[in-house]
């Protein structure tokens, strides 16, 4: 597929509507390295995070970052 084909493929998508992406200054960056952690959840809070499926542990990382970030806008942290 040409660049020409693949962004009128794009225009064409009503979800891409209007939406202009400059690619030539996207950065690709190597994700900081997850630390294991063993700690005890109560059971219903893990048992809701596990019942989202697949990337539980990353929705779980995502909450606590969402905590820490607001923490530290209030002096909390």
């Amino acid at each position: 597929m040409t660049d020409a084909e693949l962004e009128a493929l794009i225009a064409g998508d009503p979800d891409e509507a209007g939406m202009v992406v400059d690619w030539s200054k996207v950065t690709i960056g190597i994700p900081a390295p997850k630390a294991v952690l063993n700690m005890r959840v109560d059971r219903d809070v893990l048992d809701y995070f596990r019942r989202e499926g697949r990337g539980y542990q990353t929705r779980i990382n995502a909450v606590l970052r969402s905590y820490v970030e607001q923490m530290g806008r209030h002096g909390g942290g």
